[in-house]
């Protein structure tokens, strides 16, 4: 199988390659230069593996929620590649790629819970809970946005750790989350790399769309949306 996976829902740029099990990435923090650097990236990987386009068997992208340029990048750079190709996309939770992260670099154990926090601006983080089942990431409840004051962990799980860039807000969330979270990394953004690895067993299990169905997710409702800065 040969999955080409993108990421640009944060500060960081990447893209991966998923080759027979084996995963290829380039990554680089650029804030703004999301558009300069992924399609030489996507260029370089397929080379590099000497691949080209018509090899590969479907496309991901992290669908949100995240910065809302940078989704919108990875979107429309999907959706043009999956027209063309005639290719499946998988859509990738950004929370979910960073809960994979976190199991990861926190060895988190089976059964042990994950809170992911993004900065969403206006005060607001992008929440997601997730519990560590055979090293993958089980959601837990729903993605939402909200104020730190209002986040909220599953009462059942009795270890958590923290991740996200949200976490820098962790004095503003309440006690009884804060007290849970046994230990934090606040330096985890979304990767195409980990992109890739949960594309690949949600395209096993069927779970891509059309690329007119790929569609970022910004979770925040439209009255928001337009109180953003620059918008009316």
């Amino acid at each position: 199988m040969k999955l080409l996976a993108l990421d640009t829902s944060s500060e960081g740029c990447s893209a991966a390659l998923f080759v027979d099990g084996e995963v290829i990435e380039k990554f680089e923090i650029a804030p703004r230069g999301h558009t300069r650097l992924l399609m030489p990236m996507l260029r370089e990987l397929l080379a590099e593996q000497g691949l080209k386009p018509a090899n590969l068997d479907a496309l991901a992208f992290a669908r949100g929620p995240g910065s809302f340029t940078g989704v919108r990048i990875a979107t429309g750079v999907v959706q043009g590649l999956a027209w063309g190709l005639d290719l499946p996309v998988v859509p990738v939770s950004s929370l979910e790629t960073v809960a994979l992260g976190a199991i990861e670099t926190l060895q988190i154990s089976e059964g042990q819970g994950v809170a992911v926090a993004f900065d969403a601006r206006m005060s607001e983080v992008y929440w997601g809970c997730f519990l560590n089942r055979s090293g993958l990431p089980e959601l837990v409840g729903e993605e939402r946005v909200c104020s730190p004051s209002k986040v909220a962990l599953e009462p059942s799980v009795v270890e958590w750790a923290g991740a996200g860039q949200g976490w820098a807000f962790r004095d503003k969330m309440p006690a009884e989350v804060s007290n849970l979270i046994t230990a934090v990394d606040d330096s985890l953004v979304p990767r195409a790399a980990w992109v890739a690895r949960l594309a690949a067993l949600k395209f096993s299990q069927g779970l891509v769309v059309p690329a007119e169905q790929a569609q970022p997710v910004y979770i925040r409702d439209e009255i928001t949306w337009k109180k953003l800065p620059g918008r009316e």
